[in-house]
């Protein structure tokens, strides 16, 4: 009798550990990007754009995600298919959400089906650490501690659609927050070189800034273009 209470104390323990390690996170690092998308290159490119029902987005670098990654490059997406976007889960983030993360595909929305898309890909893979309303404050709150338009004008660098070495960008960006940075660019409607998104890393907490183990592929121009919006 003994030895059975003892074998199944033995079981309970090894579903125990199991379902720990079934749930603890699977990725290494996460990537904060901001488009921290500039709205201006993100408009002015042959996709076009479409600001958002709530109206015009402000002059400033938006959020785009909070990706996890893994060291080699790789990512995981759409960890969790039943756990579905809830509008309600996020209502007292809605404001901010709107200001900071706003849409600009076509045709013009809410935002809502950008942030369903952010949760579902990006978002599940990172449940076992944040919550559907810890995951969009936690990009929110990141997004107040880098300032990246302010960092980027301490150093001379202005959305005025002048051009600026990529190195410059990069320096700026170092300055601003003690760690290297990945620019992305895209081109406008002339086929100039233009600052677009940029890429930021985080340990797997998402809590604190750290060195990108690796970026994504692609590369600028030399001189890049900080086009007005």
């Amino acid at each position: 009798m003994m030895e059975l209470k003892l074998s199944m104390v033995v079981k309970l323990l090894w579903i125990h550990c199991l379902a720990i390690v079934c749930t603890s996170q699977d990725f290494d690092f996460f990537y904060f990007v901001q488009q921290t998308q500039w709205p201006g290159a993100y408009c002015d490119s042959k996709q076009s754009c479409c600001y958002p029902s709530t109206g015009k987005p402000a002059s400033d670098f938006s959020i785009h995600g909070l990706w996890p990654n893994y060291k080699d490059g790789s990512y995981p997406s759409n960890c969790d298919p039943g756990s579905n976007f809830d509008p309600s889960k996020i209502s007292n983030l809605t404001q901010r959400l709107q200001r900071d993360w706003p849409t600009l595909a076509c045709p013009s929305g809410d935002g809502l089906q950008f942030w369903a898309h952010e949760w579902s890909k990006h978002g599940t893979c990172s449940e076992s650490i944040l919550n559907q309303n810890e995951y969009f404050s936690t990009a929110l709150n990141l997004k107040e501690r880098v300032n990246l338009l302010q960092i980027l004008g301490d150093s001379g660098i202005q959305p005025n659609g002048d051009l600026y070495s990529l190195e410059s960008v990069k320096d700026a960006i170092k300055g601003g927050i003690g760690y290297d940075a990945w620019i992305q660019c895209n081109t406008d409607t002339s086929g100039n070189s233009q600052l677009y998104q940029v890429y930021i890393c985080l340990d797997a907490s998402g809590s604190n800034f750290t060195d990108c183990p690796i970026f994504p592929h692609g590369k600028c121009r030399h001189n890049i273009e900080f086009p007005s919006f």
